[in-house]
C-alpha cells in the first residue's frame, strides 16, 4: 500500500496485482491524493496534470464502485482547483458524451455513474468556471434522468444538487426544469431517490425563491405525497425540505422582487398549510372538492409523523428568539389543529395526533428556549388550559340544552388539555425549582387552573391533570404536601361528584408516585391521611350506585399509589389492607358459585373494577415493599388469588351473558391477575396451574384476543445487537416518540388506557399499551414464569397446541398466533437459560423446535430474530453438544438448497446466534463450514437483505469465536473491503453490516495491530481503508459504525490512527447537525458514536483534540455559520460540549459529554486555567435571569472594591446564552474539580506570595489569582432559584473555605486572604436560613458555616457574629424539637437538620476548645515564659477565648441536645435483634416511623458531637451544675436525655455521671470495633480524641481504673485498631490512650496501695497485702490482664517499626538483612510513646507480678537500645533517644524494685540486663559503628538509678569502670565530652557506686587536664570537652569534700591539684591577642572558674599562690586584661542611646 503514496498512481504495481487488490489499491491512491492535492506544489501538479487526468479518466472508464467513483470525483476536481482549469471542459465534455451513451449493459452502468459523480463534484469546487457548459450538462442529465434505473436517478439528484451548490445565483435560467425533474423523483418509489431529491431541492430552495412562494402550497402537497409510503430517511429529509421551505416563507433569507401575486406568507397560512396536510393528507387541500372533503378516510401516519418533525424544523429553522416572539400565537394554531375532528376520527387516530403535536412542542419549548422564556411559555399554555376550561365549564352549565356542549366539543377540548397539560408538566420538569416564581404568580394561577382540569368530564384531561401536577411536585417538593392537603380536602368535600372523585383520586395517585423522585419525602402522616381516604372510598361506594365505580376506582388507585412510599410508611397500613383485599374477593369457590348466580351488567362492572384495582394493589405491594411479603402474608392472600384465579374461567360467561360492555373490566381483570402472579413464587400457586394454562392458551392462541402488539412482545426477546437488522425504527432515536407508532402495526400507548401507571417511577408520561395489547404481554411473562414448573406431559402438550394452532390457521391470524406462541417459548427459553434449568426430554423438544423452526421462515422479520436467538437459547437450555451440530447442519442444508430470502436470512442469524450462546463450538471445521456459507451469502449482490443478515451473522461469529477465527481474518478482511468498495450507497443497510463486521475484526485482531510486521501493516491499512469507505457514506448509521472502528483502532493501535483528520470529521459532524438544535442532527446514534470516540480521544490526547477542532473552524469555509461554529472559534471544542451539554436529553450521551469534558480538564486545567475558570463563569452566568445581584444586607464598613463587584448585573455571558440549571450545576462542579485537582499539583495554587513571584518569571496561572472569580461564582450558584444550583454553590464555597483558609494575604501580614470576603461568604449563607429554604440546603450551609467559624480566616468577632447568627438561629429552631415539624417534608428531614446544627456547633466548640488550649498550653509547660504569654494574651483572646466565649452562652443548651443526639445514635446501632429495646415513640429527634431513614444521617455526624460532648465533659469534670431551664436564654427540647422527668429526678449525678461515661465509651468502643467506610479516619480519629479528653478527668479515669474489664476491652479494640490503620496520626492517638489507660491503673493501684497502709497502720506494714496484677503468683491471664494487653500492643507498634527486635524476623529482608532500618519522625514518635507505655507497666503489678513482666520490658527496651546504637537512620532520632533513656529510668527506678518480696528478683534481672548493655559495645566488624554516647547515657541511668546491689557486684562494676576508662581515651571530642558530663554525674552518685569510679578514673581525668596546657583545644568541641572535664573535676571535689568532713582532707587536695590546672590554662597578654577562638574562650572560661572556685576554698588558695609566685603573676595579668576588656566594651553602647531605653525596658520587664 505504500506504493499508493504518491502523485501519480504506480500502474507497474496496480497492474502487478488482482482485480479486487486493484480497487483496493487504487482507492488508496485517491485517498493520498485527496489529502496531497491542497497542499502539494502547485507547478508539480501543473507539471504531472496532464498524466494525472489521464489516469483518472483511466479509473473513470473502468466501471469503478460506489466509494471510488465519489473519491475520484472528487480528486478530479481537486485537481482542476489546484492546477490548470482550461482543459476542465474537456473533461466535462467527456462525461456528458458517457451520459449519452445507448449502452444500457450492466457492466457500463458504473462508468456512467461515475461520469454524473465526477460533474457533480467539478461543478461544485470549480463553479462558474464551467457555466458555459452548465445549461447542456443540465439538460443532459434531466434527459438521463428519465430513463435511468433507481442508482442513475439517485446519482443524477445529488449531482443537480451539487451543480447548484457550485453555481449558486447563477443557475437561476434551469432552476424551473430542475425543479420540474425533480418533482417525480421527490416520489420515486425508490427510498434512496426521494432522499436525494430532498437533497436537491433544498438545495434549490437558497435561490429559487419561487419554491417557498408562488410554488410552496404545490411543493408542501409534493412532500405530503413523499411521506406516503416513506421510511425513516425519507421522513427526516424531507421534513427538513418542507420546514426550511416553511420557515424561508414566514422569514426570507433575501429580499423578494415585488412581483404581482407574489407576498409574504404569515404564520397562520402557513400552520392551515401544514394542517390542511395533517387533517386531509396529500391532495385534499388541493381539490377542494365537496366528495373529497366530506371523506372520512384517515391520512397515513406516515404523513403525519413527516409533518410534525417538518413542524420541527420549520421552528428550529427560526429559533429560539422568534419561538419566544410568537409561541403565543403558535401554540393556538397547534392546539387548532389538534382539537380538529378530523385528526381524532377514531382513539388510535386521536393518541397518533396528540403525540405529534406533543413532540413539537416539546422539541421546540424544550429545546430552543431558556428558562426564562420557559416560564413565558409556561404562562402562555395555562392561559390556554383555562379559556379551554372556562368555554367547557360555560358550555356544561348552560340550561338551554340547544347550546349546551356535545360530545364532539368535549372529546375536541380534551385533546387540547391533554396536549398542553403534558407539556406544561414537562416544562416544569425541565425548570425544576427555578419554575418557583411561576407558582407564585397570582396573574397565572397555575395550580388553581391545573387543578380545575381534575373535574373535566373525560378521563384523559383528568389524568393530564394530575400527571401535571406531579410534573408541579417533583420540580418543586415542597408543594407535594400542599397538594396533597388541597387535592384530599377537595376529594373529601366533592365525594358526590363522579369526575371529582376520578379527578381527585388520579392527582393524588400521581403526587404519591412523585414522592419517588423527591428524596426529602412527604410527611408520614400523609400516609394515614391517604389510607382513611381510600377506606372511605370504598366503604362508601355502594352506597351510589352513580359514581360506585368512581369511588372503587379511585379507592384502589389511592391504595395501589401508597405501596409506592415503601416498606417503613406500608409497614403500618398492612393488616387494614390485608382486611380490605379479603373484602374484595369471594372466601370460598362456593361463594363464587353463587355469585355468579345473581347481580347485573352494572354490578359485575364495579365488582370487577373493585378486584382488579385489589389486585393492582398487591401486585405494587410485591414490587415495591417486598420484604413485608412474608409467609403469613402470602397465605392470606394466595386463597383471594385462587378465587381471581377460579373467576377467570367464569368470565366468558359473564360477557356472554351482559353484552360487550363488561369486555373491558374483564380484559383488564385478567391482565392484573396475570401480573400480581408473575411476581409470586410459582410454587405458591401450584394447584392453580391447570386453570391458568388454559386460560393463557386462549389468550394467546384463542379467536378472542388478535391484538398482536409486536414491538411490545418481541424486541425486548431479540438481543440487542440483532435490532440493528430491522432498520432505525427499533433503534434509540430522537424521533422515537412519534416514529414508533409507524412500526409492527403497534398502537401508540395512552394514561388512560391504564390509570394505575399514573404513580409509577418513569420520568416521562407513561404510555400503557391497550388492554388487549397488555394482556398478551401479561400471558406471555407469566407463560414464561409457570412453564418450567410444569409436568413434562403438560410442557409437552402445551407445545404441540402451539404448533397445531399456527399450522391449522391461516392468513394474519396464524401471523398472529405464531407471533403470541414463539414469544411466550422464547420468554420460557430465556428464563430456563438464566435460571440454569433444563427443557425436557425429547417429547417437549421436537414441538418446541417446531415452533421455532416454523418462526425463523416467517415473513416478519422481527419474528425470524426471535425466533434465531429461541434457537440458540433452546441449545444453551439443552447443553447438548450433538444437538447443537445438527441444528448448525440443518441450516447449512437449508442455505445450500433455499433461494428465498426469508429463508436464507432467517438461518444466516440462527448460525451467528448460535455462536452466541454456544461458543464451545470449538471445531475448527465447523468454524469453516460456517464461515465459507456466510461468506458466500454475503456476497450475493441480487438480494441486499441477505447480504446484511449474513454479514450481520458473520460480524457475530467473528465476535465470539475467539483465536479461533485468526486464520480466517485475511478472507474475511478482503471479504469486508471488496463489498464496501463495490456496495452502492443505495444499499446503506448492507454498509451497516459490514461496518459490524470490521468492527469485529478489529477488536479479533486487538493489541496485535500495533505491530510493525508486513502482513500487520497491510492488516491495519484494510481496516484504515473500510473505515475511509464508511465515512464518506452519506448515510449517518454507517458513519456512526466508521467511527466506532477507528475508536477501536485508536485504542489499540493509537500511533496509526490521524488526528488531524479524524477530530475534524467528529466536530464536522457535531457542527453540521447542530444546526436545527438536536432534533435534526439526523440520527441519534451518530452524535453518540462521536462523544464517545471524543470522550476516548480526550482521555489520551486532550490537548491535540482541541488544536484540531478550533483549527477546523477558523480554516473550513460555511455558508451556515452555526452556533457552536460561533462558540468553537471563542471559547474552543469545551464551550461547544457544555452548548451541546445543554440542548441534548439523551442521559447517555449527555454522560458522555460530561465524561469528555472531565477528561479534557483533568489533562489541560492546570496550563489553561484562567481559560477553563472563565468558561465555568460564562456557563454559570448564562442563565436567562438577569436580575441584579445583591447582598441581601451589606455592612457600611465593607470594602467597596467587594461589595462592587457583587453589585453588578450578571454581564452577558458572551457564547453562552441561557443555559439551564443542570448545565450550570455541571459547570460549578467542574470548578470544584479544578480546586481539588490543582491540590495535587504547584504548591504556588494556594500560596499568593510564591504566586506572585513565579507569575513575575513565567507566564504560568495559579488558582489563588483567581479566587475573586471563584468566590463570585460559588455567590451566583448559592443564590439562584435552582436549589440544586444553591447545593452546588454551598458546596463549593465549602471547598474554597477548606482549601484557601490558610493562604496568607502578603499585603497585610497576620490576615488571611479569604478574609476580605466575609461580607459575601455571609450574603450567601444568608438565603439558606431562610424560612422556605429546604432542609438539605440549610443542612449544607451549616457545614460552611461551622468550616467558615473553624477556618479561623476571621479573628475579629464582631465580623464572625454575622454568620454565628445564623447558626444561633438554626439552633432555636432545633429547640423547638419534634412539636414544630417542617409540613412540607417527610419527619426525617427534621432529623437531617437538626444534626447538621448540632454537628456545625460540635465542630465550632471543638475548634473553639484546641485553639484556647494551644494558646494556654505554653503557659503551662514553659513557666519562664509566662511573661511573653501576657503580652500576647490579646490575640490568644480573640481567636482562641473569643469563638469559645461564642459558644459558652448556648453549651448548656448544647450539652443536652448533644448528649440526647447521642443517645438517639446508640440506640439506632444496636443490632436488629435488640430493635424491640428502641422508644416505640422515637428519640429525640426521629419518630419511630423514620427510624430507617434517619440513620444515615446519623452516621453523618455523631463523631464530631462525641467528640464536642466529651469536651464539654472534660470542662465540667463531670460535675453537675444547675442545668435547668430557668438558667437558660432559650427553651430546651424536654427530651434532653429521652429520659422521662421521673426518672430523671430519682437519679443521682452520680448515676447521671455514669450513664454518660458510658453512653460515650459504649458509642465509640461499638464504633471502634467495627468502622465504617464512611468518613472513616475522621470518625475514628474523632473517637480517639473524645476518649483521651474523657480520661485527661480523674472520675472517669478511676471509673476505667476501677473496672479492669473494661480497661482490658479497651485495650482490645485499641490493638485492632493499631493492627488495622496505618495512620501515624491514628496510632498516636491509640498510644496515648493507652497510656491514659494504663495512668488510670496506676492511680488506682497507688490509691489501693494507700488506703492499705493508712487501714493497717504503719506498725503492721509487712504484712500489707501487695495490690497490682500478677497477685501472689506473678501469672498474667490473656484477655483478662490490663498489663498483658499493653504489652500485646506496645509489641504490636516495636515489632512493626522494628522488626529486628522479633528473633523470628531479625534474620528476615525486612530485618537485619538489607540495609538499616529508617523511621521517620511518626514513627519515632510511636515508638517512644510505646517504650514509655512500658516502663510504667511494672509499677501496676504486684511484686510477682512485676517480676513476670520485668524481663519482656527490659528485652525490648534493650533491643530498641540496641538499634538506636547500631548506626540507626532515623528523621527524629534524638526524639527516640531521650524517650528510651527516659523509659529505661522509669523502670529502674520504679518502686517494686525496692519491695521486699520482689527485690532480689529484680536484682538478679537489672544485673542480665546491665550484662546485655555492656555487651552492645562488643561489636564485629560487619556490623555498623557503636553509637557510644547513648550506651554511656544508658549506662549511667543504670548507675545513678538501679539500687547500690546491682552495680557493685564483679565484675558487672568492672566492666562498667572499663567502658568510662576506654571512653576517656577516645579521640573524638564530642565523646570525650559527654564522658565526662556522664562522669560528673556517676561522681555526684551513691558513695557505694561512686567510689570506685573516683578510684579508678580521679587520676586519669587529672592527666587529661594537666596535658592541656601543651595541646590547647583547637576547636569548638575540643574545648568543650575541656570545660566538662574541669565540671567533672569540680563534682570530684565535691563527692571527695562531702565524703570527707573533717579538716583538710582530699577535698583540699583535690583544690590543690584543680587550681593549678585551671592557671595553666590561662594565657599572658600577648599570646591571647592571637590565641585561635577556642584558647581565648578557654582562657574566659579558666579565669571565671578560678574567680569562682578561689574564694570558697580561700585559705588552699591563699597558701598555693603564696607557694607559686609565677601562677600568682599569670592570674593577676589575666585579672588585670579582663578589666581592662570589659571597660572597653562598656563605652560604645553611649552613642546610640536612643536604644537605650527598649534595652533597658526589656530587662526590667524580665
Amino acid at each position: 500500500m505504500e506504493q499508493a503514496h504518491s502523485l501519480l498512481l504506480n500502474e507497474d504495481a496496480c497492474s502487478r496485482l488482482g482485480e479486487h487488490q486493484r480497487a483496493e489499491f487504487v482507492f488508496e491512491w485517491l485517498r493520498f491524493l485527496k489529502k496531497l492535492l491542497p497542499v502539494a506544489d502547485r507547478a508539480d501538479v501543473k507539471q504531472n496534470q496532464k498524466r494525472l487526468v489521464e489516469q483518472l479518466t483511466t479509473i473513470l472508464t473502468g466501471s469503478p464502485g460506489s466509494s471510488t467513483r465519489w473519491l475520484l470525483a472528487h480528486c478530479l476536481a481537486l485537481l482542476y482547483r489546484v492546477g490548470d482549469s482550461f482543459t476542465s471542459s474537456l473533461t466535462v465534455d467527456r462525461c456528458n458524451d458517457i451520459i449519452r451513451c445507448k449502452d444500457d449493459s450492466p457492466s457500463f452502468l458504473p462508468t456512467r455513474l461515475a461520469a454524473v459523480a465526477c460533474l457533480g463534484a467539478m461543478y461544485e469546487q470549480l463553479g462558474r468556471l464551467l457555466i458555459s457548459s452548465f445549461k447542456e450538462t443540465v439538460a443532459n442529465l434531466l434527459k438521463a434522468l428519465k430513463g435511468a434505473e433507481s442508482q442513475g436517478r439517485y446519482e443524477i439528484m445529488l449531482c443537480i444538487e451539487k451543480i447548484l451548490k457550485g453555481l449558486g445565483v447563477s443557475a437561476v435560467p434551469c432552476h424551473r426544469d430542475i425543479y420540474k425533474a425533480t418533482r417525480a423523483c421527490l416520489t420515486d418509489r425508490s427510498m434512496a431517490v426521494r432522499c436525494a431529491a430532498a437533497k436537491c431541492l433544498l438545495e434549490l430552495q437558497r435561490e429559487a425563491v419561487f419554491l417557498w412562494s408562488t410554488e410552496l402550497e404545490n411543493v408542501a402537497s409534493l412532500c405530503y405525497r413523499a411521506f406516503e409510503g416513506s421510511n425513516y430517511d425519507v421522513r427526516v429529509a424531507v421534513s427538513r425540505l418542507l420546514g426550511t421551505l416553511l420557515a424561508s416563507s414566514l422569514e426570507p433569507k433575501q429580499a423578494i422582487a415585488p412581483r404581482p401575486g407574489s407576498r409574504r406568507s404569515c404564520l397562520e397560512e402557513v400552520m392551515e398549510l401544514v394542517s390542511s396536510g395533517f387533517l386531509r393528507g396529500c391532495a385534499g387541500f388541493l381539490r377542494a372538492s365537496g366528495d373529497l372533503l366530506k371523506g372520512t378516510n384517515s391520512v397515513s401516519r406516515d404523513v403525519r409523523v413527516g409533518i410534525t418533525q417538518a413542524c420541527v424544523v420549520f421552528i428550529s429553522t427560526l429559533g429560539g428568539a422568534w419561538l419566544e416572539a410568537h409561541f403565543s400565537c403558535l401554540l393556538s394554531l397547534l392546539m387548532e389543529l389538534v382539537s380538529h375532528t378530523r385528526a381524532t376520527q377514531s382513539p388510535v387516530d386521536a393518541v397518533c395526533c396528540r403525540r405529534c403535536v406533543s413532540f413539537i412542542l416539546r422539541a421546540s419549548v424544550g429545546s430552543l428556549l431558556g428558562e426564562k422564556a420557559q416560564i413565558a411559555a409556561a404562562k402562555e399554555i395555562c392561559q390556554a388550559i383555562s379559556k379551554q376550561k372556562r368555554a367547557i365549564d360555560i358550555a356544561l352549565c348552560e340550561g338551554n340544552v340547544e347550546t349546551r356542549v356535545s360530545n364532539t366539543d368535549v372529546a375536541a377540548s380534551q385533546h387540547v388539555l391533554v396536549c398542553a397539560l403534558l407539556e406544561l408538566g414537562s416544562v416544569l420538569q425541565d425548570l425544576g425549582s427555578s419554575a418557583a416564581p411561576l407558582l407564585h404568580d397570582a396573574s397565572t394561577g397555575m395550580l388553581d387552573t391545573v387543578i380545575s382540569v381534575l373535574l373535566h368530564p373525560n378521563v384523559s384531561a383528568r389524568l393530564a391533570a394530575a400527571w401535571c401536577l406531579r410534573c408541579v411536585a417533583i420540580a418543586i417538593p415542597a408543594q407535594v404536601a400542599v397538594l396533597l392537603d388541597r387535592c384530599s380536602e377537595r376529594l373529601n368535600a366533592l365525594k358526590s361528584c363522579p369526575e371529582a372523585v376520578a379527578g381527585y383520586s388520579a392527582a393524588i395517585a400521581a403526587l404519591l408516585g412523585a414522592v419517588q423522585h423527591c428524596p426529602l419525602g412527604i410527611p408520614h402522616i400523609k400516609g394515614k391521611v391517604v389510607m382513611g381516604l381510600a377506606e372511605d372510598l370504598l366503604r362508601s361506594a355502594s352506597q351510589n350506585s352513580r359514581i360506585s365505580i368512581q369511588r372503587t376506582q379511585g379507592g384502589w388507585l389511592l391504595l395501589s399509589a401508597l405501596m409506592t412510599l415503601g416498606p417503613t410508611v406500608v409497614e403500618h397500613h398492612l393488616p387494614r389492607m390485608l382486611l380490605l383485599w379479603k373484602c374484595a374477593f369471594p372466601q370460598s369457590v362456593k361463594e363464587l358459585d353463587s355469585e355468579l348466580r345473581r347481580g347485573d351488567s352494572f354490578t359485575w362492572q364495579v365488582t370487577l373494577e373493585g378486584r382488579s384495582g385489589a389486585l393492582c394493589a398487591m401486585k405494587n405491594l410485591v414490587v415495591h415493599c417486598r420484604e413485608l411479603l412474608t409467609d403469613d402474608v402470602i397465605c392470606r392472600v394466595l386463597p383471594l388469588l385462587s378465587c381471581a384465579v377460579a373467576l377467570l374461567t367464569q368470565l366468558p360467561s359473564l360477557v356472554k351473558s351482559y353484552g360487550n360492555q363488561l369486555k373491558n373490566a374483564v380484559t383488564i381483570f385478567r391482565l392484573r391477575v396475570y401480573e400480581i402472579l408473575a411476581l409470586l413464587p410459582p410454587k405458591t400457586y401450584e394447584e392453580c396451574f391447570d386453570t391458568l394454562l388454559k386460560q393463557l392458551l386462549n389468550d394467546l392462541t384463542g379467536p378472542e384476543n388478535m391484538a398482536c402488539a409486536e414491538l411490545s412482545l418481541l424486541p425486548t426477546l431479540c438481543h440487542n445487537q440483532d435490532l440493528a437488522l430491522l432498520g432505525p425504527a427499533l433503534q434509540d432515536m430522537d424521533q422515537q416518540y412519534i416514529e414508533e407508532q409507524l412500526h409492527g402495526g403497534s398502537i401508540g400507548g395512552t394514561l388512560e388506557y391504564d390509570p394505575f401507571t399514573i404513580f409509577e417511577k418513569a420520568q416521562e408520561v407513561p404510555a400503557p399499551l391497550p388492554p388487549p395489547a397488555a394482556l398478551t404481554a401479561a400471558a406471555v411473562q407469566l407463560f414464561g414464569v409457570i412453564f418450567p414448573h410444569l409436568t413434562i406431559q403438560q410442557r409437552a402438550q402445551v407445545l404441540e397446541q402451539f404448533c397445531e394452532c399456527v399450522r391449522l390457521l391461516k392468513g394474519a391470524r396464524q401471523q398472529t398466533v405464531q407471533v403470541h406462541a414463539t414469544a411466550a417459548f422464547c420468554c420460557t427459553l430465556k428464563g430456563l437459560a438464566l435460571g440454569h434449568e433444563t427443557l425436557g426430554p425429547e417429547e417437549v423438544q421436537k414441538p418446541g423446535l417446531s415452533l421455532l423452526l416454523g418462526a425463523l421462515e416467517s415473513s416478519n422479520a422481527l419474528l425470524r430474530c426471535v425466533a434465531a436467538e429461541g434457537l440458540a437459547r433452546l441449545a444453551q437450555v439443552l447443553n447438548e453438544p450433538n444437538f447443537t451440530v445438527s441444528l448448525s447442519l440443518m441450516s447449512f442444508d437449508k442455505l445450500k438448497t433455499a433461494r428465498d430470502a426469508v429463508t436464507r436470512t432467517g438461518h444466516s442469524l440462527a448460525l451467528g446466534c448460535l455462536y452466541r450462546y454456544m461458543g464451545g463450538i470449538s471445531s475448527p471445521q465447523h468454524l469453516s463450514a460456517c464461515v465459507g456459507v456466510l461468506f458466500t451469502l454475503s456476497q450475493d449482490n441480487t438480494s441486499p437483505e441477505v447480504q446484511m443478515w449474513s454479514l450481520h451473522s458473520l460480524s457475530m461469529v467473528v465476535d465470539l469465536a475467539g483465536p479461533l477465527y485468526r486464520s480466517h481474518i485475511d478472507a474475511s478482511l478482503t471479504l469486508v473491503l471488496r463489498l464496501l468498495l463495490l456496495t452502492p450507497h443505495t444499499h446503506v443497510e448492507v454498509q451497516q453490516s459490514l461496518g459490524r463486521c470490521l468492527n469485529a475484526l478489529i477488536t479479533s485482531l486487538g493489541p496485535d495491530l500495533q505491530g510493525e510486521g508486513a502482513g500487520v501493516c497491510a492488516v491495519r491499512t484494510s481496516c484504515l481503508v473500510g473505515c475511509a469507505v464508511m465515512q464518506d457514506s452519506p448515510d449517518c448509521l454507517v458513519q456512526a459504525q466508521a467511527i466506532t472502528c477507528l475508536q477501536q483502532l485508536h485504542m489499540f493501535s493509537p500511533r496509526h490512527v490521524n488526528l488531524a483528520s479524524l477530530v475534524p470529521s467528529l466536530c464536522e459532524i457535531l457542527l453540521d447537525y447542530s444546526v436545527l438544535v438536536n432534533l435534526c442532527s439526523l440520527y441519534l446514534s451518530l452524535r453518540r458514536a462521536v462523544v464517545a470516540c471524543l470522550r476516548q480521544l480526550a482521555q489520551r490526547e486532550t490537548v491535540e483534540v482541541s488544536e484540531h477542532a478550533v483549527a477546523l473552524v477558523k480554516e473550513l469555509p460555511r455558508r451556515d455559520n452555526t452556533q457552536l461554529d460561533v462558540t468553537i472559534k471563542e471559547v474552543g471544542l469545551e464551550g461547544a460540549l457544555f452548548s451541546l451539554l445543554d440542548r441534548e436529553s439523551d442521559p447517555r450521551l449527555r454522560q458522555d459529554i460530561k465524561d469528555t469534558l472531565v477528561h479534557m480538564m483533568s489533562s489541560a486545567a492546570e496550563s489553561e486555567l484562567a481559560h477553563w475558570l472563565k468558561l465555568c463563569k460564562d456557563v454559570l452566568s448564562a442563565s436567562s435571569d438577569s436580575a441584579v445581584i445583591t447582598l441581601v444586607e451589606t455592612n457600611q464598613e465593607e470594602d467597596t472594591d467587594d461589595s462592587s463587584a457583587f453589585h453588578a448585573k450578571r454581564e452577558h455571558s458572551g457564547p453562552f446564552n441561557s443555559l439551564r440549571w443542570s448545565t450550570r450545576v455541571f459547570a460549578v462542579e467542574c470548578v470544584c474539580r479544578i480546586i481539588v485537582q490543582c491540590e495535587s499539583g504547584d504548591p504556588a495554587h494556594f500560596d499568593m506570595v510564591l504566586a506572585q513571584e513565579q507569575r513575575l518569571h513565567e507566564s504560568t496561572d495559579f488558582l489563588v489569582l483567581h479566587l475573586a472569580d471563584l468566590v463570585r461564582m460559588a455567590f451566583m450558584a448559592a443564590t439562584d432559584h435552582s436549589e440544586q444550583l444553591r447545593l452546588a454553590g454551598l458546596q463549593m464555597l465549602l471547598v474554597i473555605i477548606r482549601k484557601f483558609a490558610s493562604v496568607t494575604e502578603p499585603e497585610f501580614p497576620g490576615h488571611v486572604i479569604v478574609e476580605q470576603y466575609q461580607a459575601i461568604v455571609g450574603a450567601a449563607l444568608r438565603p439558606a436560613f431562610s424560612v422556605d429554604a429546604p432542609p438539605d440546603v440549610t443542612a449544607k450551609a451549616c457545614q460552611v458555616c461551622s468550616a467558615w467559624i473553624t477556618s479561623g480566616v476571621v479573628s475579629d468577632l464582631r465580623d464572625l457574629r454575622r454568620v454565628h447568627q445564623l447558626l444561633a438561629s438554626s439552633l432555636v429552631k432545633v429547640q423547638g424539637g419534634r412539636d414544630v415539624l417542617n409540613p412540607f417534608y417527610n419527619e426525617s428531614t427534621f432529623t437531617m437538620e437538626t444534626l447538621a446544627v448540632l454537628k456545625a456547633w460540635a465542630e465550632v466548640y471543638i475548634v473553639a476548645v484546641q485553639t484556647t488550649r494551644q494558646k494556654e498550653s505554653p503557659a503551662v509547660w514553659h513557666q519562664e515564659q509566662q511573661q511573653e504569654q501576657c503580652e500576647d494574651h490579646g490575640t490568644a483572646e480573640t481567636a482562641g477565648a473569643g469563638l469559645l466565649k461564642l459558644v459558652q452562652g448556648d453549651l448548656a443548651t448544647l450539652s443536652r441536645l448533644w448528649l440526647a443526639a447521642l443517645q438517639d445514635h446508640a440506640l439506632l446501632t444496636l443490632p436488629p435483634t435488640y430493635a424491640s429495646q428502641l422508644p416505640a415513640t422515637g428519640g429525640s429527634f426521629y419518630t419511630a416511623e423514620t427510624v430507617e431513614q434517619v440513620r444515615q444521617h446519623y452516621c453523618f455526624a455523631w463523631a464530631p458531637i462525641l467528640h464536642a460532648t466529651a469536651l464539654w465533659l472534660n470542662s465540667t469534670e463531670f460535675i453537675m451544675v444547675d442545668e435547668g431551664p430557668a438558667n437558660l436564654s432559650r427553651p430546651v427540647t424536654p427530651t434532653s436525655m429521652g429520659q422521662s422527668t421521673t426518672l430523671a429526678s430519682i437519679k443521682s449525678p452520680e448515676d447521671v455521671s455514669t450513664e454518660r461515661l458510658h453512653l460515650i465509651l459504649g458509642i465509640s468502643v461499638e464504633f471502634l470495633c467495627s468502622p465504617h467506610s464512611q468518613n472513616q479516619m475522621e470518625n475514628i480519629t474523632s473517637c480517639l480524641r473524645a476518649l483521651q479528653a474523657l480520661l485527661d478527668v480523674p472520675w472517669p479515669r478511676s471509673k476505667v481504673g476501677n473496672d479492669q474489664a473494661l480497661s482490658v476491652e479497651l485495650l482490645s479494640v485499641l490493638h485492632r485498631l493499631i493492627v488495622t490503620r496505618e495512620s501515624p496520626g491514628v496510632q498516636l492517638a491509640v498510644l496515648e490512650l493507652v497510656r491514659q489507660v494504663v495512668c488510670a491503673a496506676q492511680e488506682h493501684v497507688r490509691e489501693k496501695r494507700h488506703s492499705a497502709e493508712v487501714d493497717d497502720g504503719a506498725a503492721e506494714k509487712e504484712t500489707v497485702p501487695e495490690f497490682g496484677e500478677g497477685r501472689d503468683t506473678g501469672g498474667l491471664v490473656p484477655g483478662k490482664s490490663l498489663v498483658f494487653g499493653a504489652l500485646e500492643l506496645c509489641l504490636c507498634i516495636l515489632v512493626r517499626k522494628l522488626p529486628q527486635l522479633s528473633p523470628r524476623l531479625a534474620g528476615s529482608p525486612t530485618g537485619q538483612g538489607g540495609l538499616p532500618w529508617s523511621l521517620s519522625v511518626s514513627d519515632c514518635r510511636l515508638v517512644t510513646s510505646a517504650l514509655g507505655i512500658l516502663s510504667e507497666l511494672p509499677s501496676i503489678c504486684s511484686p510477682e507480678g512485676s517480676v513476670s513482666v520485668l524481663p519482656t520490658v527490659l528485652y525490648l527496651l534493650l533491643g530498641v537500645l540496641k538499634e538506636l546504637v547500631r548506626g540507626f537512620v532515623a528523621a527524629n532520632r534524638g526524639i527516640l533517644v531521650s524517650g528510651a533513656l527516659q523509659a529505661l529510668r522509669n523502670v529502674l527506678s520504679c518502686p517494686m524494685s525496692r519491695a521486699e518480696k520482689s527485690r532480689a528478683a529484680w536484682v538478679e534481672l537489672l544485673r542480665s540486663a546491665l550484662s546485655t548493655l555492656l555487651e552492645c559495645w562488643d561489636t564485629d566488624k560487619m556490623e555498623p559503628v557503636v553509637d557510644e554516647e547513648t550506651l554511656l547515657t544508658a549506662l549511667t541511668i543504670f548507675l545513678l538509678s538501679a539500687s547500690a546491689e546491682v552495680i557493685t557486684v564483679e565484675p558487672l562494676l568492672s566492666l562498667c569502670v572499663c567502658k568510662f576508662q576506654a571512653s576517656l581515651e577516645s579521640k573524638d571530642p564530642m565523646l570525650l565530652s559527654r564522658s565526662y558530663q556522664l562522669l560528673a554525674s556517676v561522681f555526684q552518685g551513691p558513695t557505694a557506686v561512686a567510689g570506685p569510679f573516683i578510684q579508678a578514673l580521679g587520676r586519669q581525668l587529672v592527666g587529661y587536664l594537666q596535658q592541656v596546657e601543651k595541646n590547647r583545644p583547637q576547636t569548638a568541641a575540643e574545648l568543650q570537652a575541656v570545660q566538662d572535664g574541669v565540671g567533672a573535676m569540680e563534682a570530684l571535689v565535691l563527692a571527695a569534700e562531702e565524703t570527707h568532713h573533717i579538716g583538710v582532707g582530699a577535698g583540699s587536695q583535690l583544690v590543690t591539684i584543680l587550681l593549678p590546672i585551671l592557671v595553666s590554662f590561662l594565657l599572658d597578654e600577648n599570646t591571647l591577642a592571637s590565641a585561635p577562638a577556642a584558647s581565648r574562650s578557654l582562657h574566659e572560661s579558666a579565669l571565671r572558674d578560678l574567680m569562682r572556685i578561689g574564694p570558697q576554698h580561700s585559705a588552699v588558695f591563699k597558701t598555693l599562690m603564696a607557694s607559686a609566685p609565677h601562677m600568682k603573676a599569670r592570674l593577676e595579668a589575666a585579672i588585670k586584661g579582663n578589666q581592662e576588656s570589659v571597660s572597653a566594651k562598656a563605652t560604645p553602647p553611649q552613642v546610640s542611646g536612643k536604644h537605650i531605653p527598649s534595652i533597658q525596658l526589656k530587662t526590667n520587664f524580665l
